[in-house]
């Protein structure tokens, strides 16, 4: 019985350093990241999930920005987002929580040039990610791109899974960007 829980204590101490280190890794990273983009922060091109894509939006570049950056509304367009939180005005450095697929997530907006550039940090039980969205006018209309890095112990250790998941999501997080933002603009 006692070499049952010692065994499980070394277990439980090694989860516990490897969520710490995952965690301590990422923000090194956010404090000091890799300046290859105008973001603030862009993504971790050294993370292990990465996902990119883009879509054209047949709606004016503002109105898709409102749309996007109105994270409390978040809930009326994205069907996983059952919940939001903002803890301030829409800039750099506010704070923002929400759940999404039965997560939790805690965010901070690391970038916000208007109709331009959105960006924010967000961590949930180990996984850490940059999510960043780049916006173009094309004449009465938006090219929106976004790209987004994941790390963390889970990210590492089910990559595959994480990367389906993300590529899916990001593709996912357009096509109702898009749906939305259109209908607004009828």
């Amino acid at each position: 019985m006692k070499k049952t829980f010692y065994i499980l204590l070394i277990l439980a101490l090694i989860i516990t350093s490897l969520f710490y280190y995952e965690n301590v890794s990422f923000n090194k990273y956010i404090e000091n990241p890799t300046k290859n983009s105008t973001m603030n922060i862009p993504i971790n091109i050294n993370a292990p999930v990465i996902a990119r894509n883009q879509m054209e939006i047949e709606a004016p570049i503002d109105t898709v920005w409102k749309v996007l950056t109105d994270i409390k509304g978040w809930t009326n367009w994205q069907k996983s987002v059952s919940e939001t939180e903002v803890l301030g005005k829409i800039e750099e450095g506010t704070q923002f929580h929400w759940k999404a697929g039965g997560l939790a997530f805690k965010s901070k907006i690391h970038t916000s040039k208007p109709i331009t550039e959105f960006g924010w940090t967000g961590t949930t039980m180990g996984a850490s990610a940059i999510h960043n969205w780049t916006f173009t006018k094309k004449d009465n209309n938006t090219i929106i791109v976004v790209e987004e890095s994941l790390q963390g112990l889970f990210p590492k250790l089910f990559k595959s899974y994480f990367q389906k998941n993300l590529d899916e999501g990001v593709l996912t997080n357009l096509r109702e960007l898009k749906s939305y933002s259109e209908m607004k603009n009828k």
